[in-house]
């Protein structure tokens, strides 16, 4: 298969992006390429113009900046996985990009790119959700911050709008203490998830606080599950709660069906994945 037409741009700086981006109607931009030119090949992505900001230097960072870490629009991947502060500071993050594609693709492919995709069975949306996430969307107008709690909006759907990029994402740094856990089953690694869950955490005087949990693959996007949330909290750790907790998620979501796998089988994965991700967040916390 070949893309329909298009027109081509690589602007060597910011301001030069944006303002194609301004100018010209149904522009995408070109970081990595690793999921819109397949997109395009197979006619399912046909924009009219191709913005590619390999030139637009300094914008590939990987930063601490006071409690946030900021990640700019044209890190990679394998960039991310590697970088001191995330072993650091969001060991969760690096552990599920060992499920995230195959090396070749994460040399190339870009975090903020894979999240402006929003394929509802990727990991790195659900992880944004879980860590709170801050999107940094940018036009010639300025810069508007989205929680990565509303900036999926549904299949490949985001909250950028035509005219603006995702500059930066911006993840706060858990809390001393924080515990953490990351699972998923796939047809093979690297795959997209049939589903994947994961969760952090921290214990006060031996009760659950501040949990976050969040899954992929289980709908039209990642999602938070806010209702898991809200009864882990205050709450003593126990296989019991966390059974618990995991047959109330399960029951709430509405996964589809799919040749790989079936709406009853990724019910029973978040069945089986919950308990397991809260088992290593407290252990971890502990």
């Amino acid at each position: 298969m070949k893309p329909a037409k298009f027109d081509y741009s690589r602007p060597e700086d910011l301001p030069s992006v944006l303002a194609l981006l301004a100018e010209k109607e149904d522009a995408r931009i070109l970081a990595g390429g690793q999921s819109l030119v397949p997109m395009m090949n197979y006619r399912m992505a046909q924009p009219s113009h191709l913005i590619d900001i390999n030139r637009v230097p300094d914008i590939d960072y990987i930063r601490l900046e006071g409690d946030m870490i900021a990640i700019g629009a044209l890190a990679r991947h394998a960039d991310v996985k590697s970088a001191p502060l995330i072993a650091e500071h969001l060991p969760i993050v690096a552990d599920a990009y060992e499920w995230v594609a195959h090396s070749a693709v994460r040399n190339r492919g870009t975090l903020c790119g894979n999240l402006c995709h929003a394929d509802p069975a990727s990991e790195m949306p659900a992880l944004m959700q879980l860590l709170d996430a801050v999107m940094v969307v940018a036009s010639q107008s300025g810069h508007r911050e989205v929680p990565a709690t509303t900036f999926f909006t549904g299949v490949y759907e985001t909250a950028v709008q035509p005219g603006e990029m995702l500059s930066e994402v911006r993840i706060p740094v858990p809390a001393s203490g924080t515990g953490w856990g990351f699972e998923e089953v796939s047809m093979r690694k690297g795959d997209f998830a049939w589903t994947a869950c994961a969760a952090t955490l921290r214990l006060e005087e031996r009760r659950i606080a501040g949990a976050h949990v969040a899954a992929a693959g289980i709908g039209e996007r990642s999602l938070r599950l806010t209702q898991s949330e809200t009864a882990l909290n205050g709450q003593a750790p126990s296989d019991d709660l966390f059974a618990a907790v995991a047959a109330d998620a399960a029951s709430a979501i509405n996964p589809a069906d799919t040749i790989g796998a079936s709406a009853d089988y990724r019910r029973d994965l978040v069945r089986a994945l919950i308990p397991r991700v809260l088992s290593a967040a407290v252990t971890r916390a502990r």
